[in-house]
């Protein structure tokens, strides 16, 4: 997926490696992504990474945190 630079406004998003940087990436794409990168979010990682990753997240803003536990909890 070749990320939006309005979506890693703080870094250069050819950089980014989804593996290394899972909680970064799925973070941002929580809180900012389109609908396309929410799809692939979804798509591109195990769900129990994705629980975690909103569970322990603390810079998820909490209508975002609701939603998102929602999704990967269904």
């Amino acid at each position: 997926m070749e990320f939006r630079q309005s979506l890693f406004w703080d870094t250069d998003p050819k950089k980014i490696d989804p593996q290394k940087n899972a909680q970064y990436v799925i973070e941002r794409v929580a809180d900012f992504g389109n609908d396309k990168e929410v799809r692939w979010v979804l798509d591109f990682y195990d769900k129990s990474l994705l629980q975690n990753v909103i569970m322990k997240s603390r810079c998820l803003r909490p209508r975002t945190k609701k939603l998102w536990t929602l999704l990967v909890n269904s």
